[in-house]
């Protein structure tokens, strides 16, 4: 018997809910008759619905001293993202709260209301030293529910006003909506945005981040930006290999033709449970060429499904990775495209007081 293929679960990326193992948690699962008989007796299932809780925080900057990347602090605005991409790094970060990582992270979403006035407090205390404060980094900052909170603008608001650096990455072409602010804080220095751009191919784009701008509003985004003068960068992530490394010349082009002359491209990772999450997404929507997509990863991830070893965990090896980069570095010549070493100014920074007044150092 030939094994049936598992139905889509429609404008979402995760095709299921199970949660981690990594915890000892119990793991939610249908099966047997009642998978098969269940349209019949109860009908459709109810179409999933994204759900928001409130939460606040004692701090909202988080501080890292991993050696491989290239900022120290950040800010997320939010847990879990509705734009629900298959492939986000951050989905294992749900399972530290008895969530899924699945369609939990994409439907159990979290705010942080209180994120600027916890900033205002942190850039206020005497032993605070100024240095870029990266958002989106596990979780993007203008998602859908953005539009409703505005707790992004409001950070934005803060750093301006205190002239502290910051750098945005997102897949929505929300961030215009802060172009006030974006342009106010390139004139000083204080800004680099920069917006990634997986596949050309918006039906593609559907499937893989589905609540996520479509790939032509991120790349007039990217002109929007570049015309105002705003730093602008396009990072070209995650390249799944067999899916969409296809597109990455066309997407330089694309970005060179809007003005744009800041690029970078990262491979694939699969962190704990989005490598099973992943395969289940390859089965659902390209099981013809599951296989395929899982060797190349394996050949570039040292042989396993993911490598999370500093530094190596960002420089895949092996003859499809050094391929990849052939073509990238080739296409940017191509197309007169750098690697975008934007210089934020933290000298300007003025530290707040705590009755909302700016003190000078």
């Amino acid at each position: 018997m030939s094994k049936r293929k598992p139905p889509a679960v429609h404008g979402r990326g995760a095709q299921s809910d199970s949660l981690s193992s990594r915890f000892g948690l119990p793991a939610r699962e249908v099966g047997g008759d009642w998978l098969d008989a269940r349209t019949e007796i109860d009908g459709a299932a109810p179409k999933l619905r994204t759900s928001v809780t409130e939460e606040h925080p004692k701090t909202i900057l988080t501080f890292n001293q991993s050696p491989d990347i290239a900022f120290d602090r950040s800010i997320n605005a939010y847990r879990g993202c509705e734009h629900g991409c298959i492939y986000c790094f951050a989905r294992p970060t749900h399972a530290y709260h008895d969530l899924s990582p699945g369609l939990d992270f994409e439907t159990r979403l979290f705010a942080k209301p209180g994120a600027a006035k916890l900033l205002r407090k942190t850039l206020a205390r005497p032993g605070y030293k100024p240095r870029p404060i990266a958002m989106g980094t596990n979780t993007d900052p203008y998602q859908p529910i953005e539009q409703r909170y505005r707790i992004t603008r409001a950070i934005l608001e803060v750093c301006l006003e205190t002239r502290h650096p910051v750098t945005i990455t997102t897949k929505s072409a929300r961030v215009l909506r802060d172009l006030d602010l974006l342009v106010e804080m390139a004139r000083h220095r204080l800004i680099a945005v920069a917006l990634s751009v997986t596949t050309l191919d918006p039906r593609l784009s559907i499937l893989l981040e589905p609540r996520a701008s479509a790939p032509l509003k991120r790349l007039d985004a990217l002109a929007h930006l570049a015309e105002a003068d705003v730093p602008a960068h396009c990072s070209i992530a995650p390249v799944i290999p067999a899916i969409t490394d296809e597109f990455m010349e066309r997407v330089l082009e694309a970005v060179a033709a809007r003005g744009i002359r800041s690029a970078s491209w990262i491979a694939l990772r699969l962190p704990h449970e989005v490598a099973p999450l992943f395969r289940e997404w390859l089965q659902v929507h390209f099981p013809e060429r599951a296989a395929k997509v899982m060797a190349i990863v394996r050949s570039i991830r040292q042989g396993k499904d993911n490598d999370p070893n500093y530094f190596s965990r960002m420089r895949p090896t092996g003859v499809w990775a050094d391929l990849f980069r052939a073509r990238f570095t080739l296409a940017c010549k191509r197309y007169g495209i750098g690697k975008g070493n934007f210089h934020l100014d933290c000298s300007q920074f003025r530290r707040p007081a705590t009755d909302g007044q700016l003190q000078l150092l």
